[in-house]
């Protein structure tokens, strides 16, 4: 296998990193519960096996259709992005380190313009290192897209190069954003091989409307039940109780 086969998205260690907080929480409060019964578990394992497999069945089940959802409803805005795919091209990393941040508009929009530090948009996106492997984007294949699978709310935190990079640009327009990696990542976490790696990012920005975020929050929703659930947890109950 080579470095590249073994290279994990940024959302994939997101939920490594939150599989691994969760099962720890699971092992302490299935402990506690044993505790609780004088030393006893509760079922059997035959019948807690064939309720988690109906639970994951019933969660990939209701993933399916919100992502269907979301694909039908985001259709004409992947048909435009998609046709910028070519962008996505190998580039020269010490080049990328030492420019700063550079853009470069592919399309130009029509709406509000984003002003400095803005977060009242959404986004698409796709983001890449200089050897032209993708290491996220909103799209359901990364190799092969036939649609949208996901959208990026900023409000939720961006890296610096990003919130530097779309300064400027308006909703609608799609935008190629370089910026080194002191401006990315640095040395806090690795990614395309490394850490300090220069990354390009494709993004389409788009109006903020209440239909658009409700979708979106469905999506994530629905994705979060299911990794809960192939670990036997309940999202709802665990989140009820905060």
């Amino acid at each position: 296998m080579d470095e590249k086969e073994l290279k994990t998205s940024g959302k994939q260690r997101f939920f490594i990193i939150l599989i691994a907080v969760l099962m720890l929480g699971s092992v302490i409060a299935s402990y506690a519960a044993i505790i609780a019964n004088g030393g006893k578990t509760s079922g059997t394992s035959g019948q807690d096996s064939e309720i988690d497999e109906a639970k994951i069945a019933e969660y990939e089940e209701a993933y399916d259709k919100v992502e269907a959802e979301f694909s039908e409803a985001t259709k004409s805005d992947f048909e435009k992005f998609i046709k910028y795919k070519s962008e996505i091209t190998a580039y020269n990393e010490t080049a990328a380190n030492s420019d700063g941040i550079q853009t470069k508009d592919l399309k130009d929009g029509s709406g509000a313009k984003i002003e400095d530090g803005s977060t009242d948009y959404l986004a698409y996106y796709v983001g890449w290192c200089a050897d032209e492997s993708v290491f996220d984007s909103s799209f359901d294949d990364n190799d092969n897209p036939t649609a949208f699978a996901k959208i990026l709310d900023p409000s939720l935190g961006m890296i610096e190069g990003w919130t530097l990079g779309v300064e400027g640009m308006k909703i609608g327009g799609i935008r190629e954003i370089t910026m080194p990696g002191e401006l990315a990542y640095g040395d806090s976490m690795e990614i395309c091989g490394g850490t300090n790696k220069p990354l390009k990012f494709m993004v389409y920005a788009k109006e903020k409307t209440d239909d658009l975020v409700f979708l979106s929050k469905k999506l994530d929703d629905a994705y979060m039940r299911l990794q809960y659930a192939y670990y036997g947890m309940d999202y709802d109950s665990i989140n009820s109780a905060d």
